[in-house]
């Protein structure tokens, strides 16, 4: 009975401290998703870094150097985004009468080919439904939410900048608080390990998407798409969301072709090489960059996109697996949670593996 009533009350103080962590973190969006986005930055940042580190001509140069370097050139690209962005976003609005125009033709065509225009309740259906589309009232809402996004955007700049400057002196204050030597050594392994990983994870991750960005823009240049540019940097971040995130990265551009020409057969071309783009680096050029290690089961993908954008909206659908494969790369590193990691992973092989030489190569070199 003493047990029963232990277990309830475990379980009951578990939920409301997962119920007050939910509240934090919504209520506090505005503060932790700068700082969130900071450190992820910093991450990719740390394995830039280390790749520049490889090249042949820059081998030589100081860490902290390679790190600045990545530091401004993180800026500028950020600079460049934000530019692009607004400049597009402008000249769409200038094209929205065209955009609407086309689209009306494509509406009356349809009607004709179903030979349903001369019908009496088509009128009162039209009305209903494509008549009350209205692209140019979303134009100043969005433009408005831009300035918010320089601001978070800056910020995230900022806080990358203090993050990289305090590394070092973390560690230092950390070794003065931990007076052991021996338990010294063990937290600074486990800490480099989780840090290696999780800079390799983000920094392919975050690769692959350039590329596809980059794939997508000269797929969309050669077929006379507008904005390509535009539509390049959504599909890159897009990809960071599963599934959904591949669907939305196609279905966006076609919907912008087919508005532009009012033509379905250059809007099926657009579908069709954007998802043989996808298709091929998500199939085959991602998986072997970035191995099975860090595969998550499908409906730990969906539950945490589901979470993270309830929370945090198209930001946290964004950062969802990013997020959720830093922690089970947490969880794998200690013997409680371990399995609860294997668990969250859908049990790949390779990170059982990887676990299980990690542990047997401490048990082998236990004094």
């Amino acid at each position: 009975m003493n047990g029963n009533h232990v277990s309830l009350s475990t379980a009951t103080y578990a939920t409301a401290l997962t119920i007050m962590c939910c509240w934090l973190l919504w209520i506090g969006q505005s503060l932790i998703l700068p700082l969130l986005v900071a450190l992820i930055v910093v991450y990719v940042l740390t394995a830039s870094a280390t790749g520049l580190g490889r090249l042949p001509l820059l081998r030589h140069l100081p860490r902290w150097m390679l790190t600045t370097a990545a530091l401004i050139g993180f800026a500028l690209i950020v600079f460049v985004f934000f530019a692009v962005l607004t400049d597009n976003l402008t000249q769409i609005a200038a094209a929205m009468p065209r955009y609407e125009e086309n689209l009306d033709q494509i509406v009356s065509r349809m009607a004709f080919w179903l030979r349903i225009e001369d019908e009496p309740n088509w009128a009162r259906v039209r009305q209903a439904t494509f008549d009350q589309i209205d692209f140019r009232a979303w134009i100043g809402p969005t433009l408005s939410a831009m300035r918010g996004l320089g601001t978070t955007l800056f910020l995230v700049v900022l806080y990358a900048g203090f993050m990289l400057m305090e590394r070092h002196a973390l560690a230092g204050r950390l070794a003065v608080a931990i007076r052991d030597p021996e338990r010294r050594s063990q937290v600074f392994q486990v800490i480099a390990r989780i840090n290696d990983r999780i800079g390799r994870y983000l920094g392919v991750k975050t690769l692959v998407n350039a590329i596809l960005g980059g794939v997508s823009y000269l797929v969309m240049v050669s077929l006379g798409i507008e904005f390509a540019a535009f539509w390049a940097i959504l599909i890159g971040l897009l990809n960071y969301i599963p599934y959904v995130g591949s669907v939305l990265g196609v279905l966006f551009p076609v919907l912008l072709a087919m508005a532009q020409t009012g033509s379905f057969a250059t809007a099926g071309t657009t579908a069709a090489l954007l998802t043989l783009v996808q298709v091929i680096i998500g199939s085959i050029i991602e998986p072997r960059m970035m191995g099975r290690a860090f595969n998550l089961s499908p409906l730990v993908v969906l539950m945490a996109v589901a979470f993270w954008a309830t929370l945090w909206g198209a930001a946290g659908a964004v950062l969802a697996v990013p997020l959720t494969a830093s922690f089970l790369i947490v969880l794998g590193e200690f013997p409680r949670t371990r399995p609860w990691g294997e668990l969250l992973s859908g049990g790949t092989p390779s990170l059982r593996h990887a676990v299980t030489r990690r542990h047997r190569t401490r048990v082998t070199h236990r004094p």
